[in-house]
């Protein structure tokens, strides 16, 4: 479980093809605080430590997240942001964050403020019931708020500090970004699909509700 706050920005040192996956080399100023089998959040992909020395670490993508996300377009020099798994005493400064992406976004327009930056960022319509206005989203691991919202488009705004420290600076038009949707919002969403037209349980019953305050 992450928070979508981002740690620290690392870059791809090596990339190695699997046939299928790939393996991946990552220059890191926490690598010497990592393990082998701990998760790290690689732009918002939730991914498995299995190489580790004091500069470096290794995870490995299989091919449904190289389908899902941004991974599969890494190569050497490129930056990525990265966000270790939270601890019980950790803060939660951004949002719970799974780290399993739901699809990728292409930013389509770049607006420069005084202060901040805003990105439009477009996706699959399908997603739309996932997403709300002032709701949060995680795009390319970066904690964020929705700003603005269309059916097939959101925008969400950089503050100075998240543009310098993350992999925002890098973002322009056409860029592809990996997008994962709250996850209590598609808890809500599941339920309520499911649960259409279906059948209360035996145990619960109009007068159980009135006794239990449930209804008047």
């Amino acid at each position: 479980m992450f928070t979508g706050i981002i740690e620290s920005v690392g870059k791809v040192a090596e990339v190695t093809d699997l046939g299928g996956g790939k393996r991946i080399r990552v220059e890191a100023d926490l690598a010497d605080q990592l393990k082998i089998d701990q998760s790290i959040a690689v732009n918002g992909v939730c991914l498995t430590v299995v190489e580790q020395s004091a500069t470096t670490f290794e995870v490995v993508a299989v091919e449904e997240t190289l389908l899902k996300t941004n991974i599969g377009a890494l190569s050497n020099g490129s930056p990525v942001n990265l966000e270790r798994a939270m601890t019980m005493e950790k803060r939660l400064d951004g949002h719970l964050v799974q780290g399993h992406v739901d699809a990728k976004g292409r930013v389509t327009n770049v607006v420069e403020q005084t202060t901040g930056r805003l990105y439009t960022i477009e996706y699959e319509p399908r997603f739309s019931h996932y997403l709300i206005p002032t709701g949060s989203i995680t795009v390319d691991g970066i904690s964020l708020t929705v700003a603005r919202l269309d059916d097939d488009a959101f925008t969400v705004a950089i503050i100075p500090y998240t543009f310098e420290n993350t992999t925002a600076q890098a973002w322009q038009t056409g860029s592809f970004v990996n997008l994962e949707f709250d996850m209590i919002g598609k808890y809500v969403i599941r339920w309520l699909e499911k649960s259409r037209g279906a059948q209360a349980p035996d145990n619960v019953s109009l007068d159980l509700l009135r006794r239990t305050g449930f209804v008047d």
